[in-house]
Parts: structure tokens; sequence; C-alpha cells
């Protein structure tokens, strides 16, 4: 006796949790994929299994011909991985996932974890500076991160030497997470090994990258818009005129985050960054209760219902603004507000897309605000 064959018109199962993950993972590994052009294929296409199925005729819509989806190969070794190195996976729409990382425009949509993900339900501060710090600047981050601990809060930093390194030791027994810049499972720098090691015990690393990913130059801006997004607050503790520690302190402006600096001498280049934030009105830092007496409470959510988010571009014109962007820059920097001018589209749609460009690498941004198409 035959079987009733299934009617075209019934609707598929619901994909199961590890489906569902690969799907995710799968689309957010695929080239050209970043958060924002992630989000908007699942507003498109309503989940990721749909997204993915959509992709290659979007790409050849955008004018790739030649475009593949991540291969699932890809994504089974990534999760392999993931076991071998006792790794969680959060999506953002987790209920662990942190609020405050959630609510930044270009907020991850995945990230591993590994160690105590509870962290990520306290508040946060980030502490963050140069890695070729003075002993006076690491013995001062060191203090830091120790008494905002004492004070319940979880110290944020990189792994990086020097006050990234001091921030973790201070902060390691009250709280510490670290943001790494390639997959969690890879420890960069090598020097600060056993200190990945004791944060994995008793604080958390996180990455949104993919597991045994070596960290490259352009993954590093990538992190500290993190760095800041956990954070309520960012403190510089020493930082060069051109640092990646203003990197984190423009981010946290961006994000509405409060951000703090400790002085310098003026003769030492170390200090230059933090005299320019304070310039700039930073608020000055002798000692962590100068930093949690600045702090104010968020305020709490409003009683009525939210206000819906302003309509996003559809996504099959993501790729003509790319393409429009990196078409007005060159290697010679321009200024932002020169480009939008140039460009004649709203700074709301701008916006999204020159993160999108710098995540994958194919734009810089300079000092004083500037865009540089990369070399």
């Amino acid at each position: 006796m035959t079987q009733p064959t299934r009617s075209s018109t019934t609707p598929p199962l619901p994909p199961t949790t590890e489906e569902d993950v690969v799907s995710r993972l799968r689309l957010l590994r695929s080239r050209r994929v970043g958060p924002a052009t992630y989000r908007r294929l699942l507003a498109e296409y309503g989940s990721p299994a749909q997204a993915l199925i959509a992709l290659p005729d979007v790409a050849r819509a955008a004018g790739v011909t030649d475009y593949e989806i991540c291969p699932l190969a890809v994504i089974h070794a990534e999760l392999q991985a993931s076991k071998a190195a006792g790794a969680r996976l959060l999506t953002d729409h987790d209920p662990l996932y942190p609020a405050t990382l959630r609510d930044i425009a270009d907020a991850p949509p995945l990230v591993w974890c590994l160690g105590r993900i509870e962290l990520l339900a306290r508040p946060m501060i980030a502490l963050v500076g140069a890695r070729n710090a003075s002993s006076l600047g690491t013995r001062m981050a060191r203090k830091l991160a120790a008494d905002l601990t004492d004070q319940g809060y979880v110290v944020v930093s990189g792994l990086a030497r020097g006050i990234d390194t001091a921030a973790h030791l201070g902060a390691l027994k009250g709280g510490t997470i670290a943001v790494q810049a390639g997959g969690v499972d890879v420890i960069y720098p090598v020097e600060n090994t056993a200190l990945a090691h004791d944060i994995a015990k008793d604080g958390l690393r996180l990455s949104e990258m993919a597991l045994g990913l070596q960290p490259q130059a352009r993954h590093f801006p990538a992190r500290n818009r993190i760095i800041s997004g956990l954070a309520q607050a960012v403190v510089v503790v020493e930082a060069a005129a051109k640092s990646g520690s203003l990197i984190t302190a423009r981010n946290a402006l961006d994000q509405a985050r409060d951000v703090f600096a400790v002085p310098g001498h003026p003769f030492d280049a170390r200090a230059a960054g933090c005299n320019m934030l304070l310039r700039d009105g930073a608020t000055l830092v002798r000692s962590a209760e100068d930093v949690i007496e600045a702090l104010t409470p968020p305020p709490a959510p409003p009683a009525t219902a939210s206000v819906a988010a302003p309509a996003r571009p559809a996504l099959r014109n993501i790729a003509g603004l790319h393409a429009l962007i990196l078409s007005r820059l060159g290697s010679a920097p321009v200024a932002e507000d020169q480009l939008l001018r140039d460009l004649a589209v709203p700074a709301m749609h701008v916006a999204p897309a020159l993160i999108d460009l710098e995540l994958d690498g194919k734009i810089t941004r300079q000092a004083g605000g500037l865009l540089a198409r990369a070399v």
C-alpha cells in the first residue's frame, strides 16, 4: 500500500534549534554579510533559512555573479571547535544576551562565550588604554579595576598587553570580561595565555568571530565597538593621540555612553589621547569614586508602547549604496559630512552602510572623522 504524498501546500515544520543555529551562523559567515546586512535579510525574508535561499539572488542583483553562501562544512567545523573549547553561542534574541549590547546600532547578532555568562547580567564599565603603558598607568588601571569590581561592576577590556592586561588582572576576582578580536579560542597576544585561561575560569571571554580565526588588524575596530557597547561607560587610561583606545571612546560617544579619562603629563605621548578627551569634554578620573559618582542610573522604560524604528532601505538597495560610497572615496581622506553632502542620501541610511564597509575592511576611518578607501 502506497503512502499518501504530502500536499505541496502543507506548511513546513519549524526548524529545530540546531538547524536554526546552523542557518544563522551560515548566513552571518557568508561573504558580504555583516551585522546590518544580516538583520535586513532577516527582516525581509523572515527567517535565516529563507534568507539563505534568497541570498544568491540578492547578490546577483547587486552584480555579483559568482556568489556562494558559506559552506555547511565550515559551519560544522566551527560548531565542533566550539564543543572542543567549551564555548557557548548566544544569539541576539537569547535572554542572556546583554541588553546594553543589543541596543547599539551594529550589535553582533551572534557571540561565542567562554566562562561565566552570568557576568553579562551585571553592570559593566570598560577600561582601556595604551599597550606600551607606563608603570604608573598600569598601576592606575589595576587599582581602578579592583575598586570598580568592589562596587559591583564588571570590568570589560580587550585582553591586549599594557592597560588591558592590568585591568583584567585587577578585576579578575571581582568580575572581568575580555572581548577578543579573533576567535574566542585564539589567545592573542600569546604572552597573555595564562591570563586568558584565568579569565575563562573566573571571568568571561567573548567574541563575535568564528572559532579558530586569527585576529587581523581590521578585526580590532570591530572588537572595540563591542567593548564600549557592553559597558555603561568607558574609562581611558593612557592613550596616544592616534590609538585604538580613542576608537573605543568614539564608539562610546556614538553609543551614548559616558567617557572618562585619566589625565597625564603633557610631555608624555602616552597621555596625549587622554588629555585630548578631557579637552573635548570627557570626565576627569582620579579614582573609581569619580567614575561611580558621575554615572547616572539609566532612565526607566516608558510605560507607553515603544516608537517604531524608522524604515530601513530595502536590502537590494544596500549593495548599490555601498558601491556609491566606494565610488566617492579614494585613498585621500574625506570628511564624513562632506561625503554625506556629495551622496545626497539621508544620514540615517549612510551611517549603517559606513559601518558595514568599515567592518568589511573596505574603508578606513581616520582621526577627525575622516574616511578613506582602504588600499
